[in-house]
């Protein structure tokens, strides 16, 4: 049972890594493909926001690893 746990841990903070690349890193190229909802002129001025927001699940990834 503990092998499934440090799995499924394993998969969600893997999550968190993928998300803080996007938000941090990827913002204006990836980001506009992950979140079509959000008007494409917002992009380049919130990319500060969301790093924030990548560092964030950064320090939830650390956290679980």
């Amino acid at each position: 049972m503990h092998i499934v746990a440090a799995i499924l841990v394993a998969l969600v903070a893997a999550e968190h890594l993928y998300i803080l690349w996007i938000e941090m890193f990827a913002w204006t190229t990836a980001g506009r493909k992950t979140f079509r909802n959000f008007p494409a002129h917002l992009f380049e001025p919130t990319k500060g926001l969301a790093a924030n927001q990548g560092l964030y699940n950064g320090f939830l990834s650390a956290g679980l690893i």
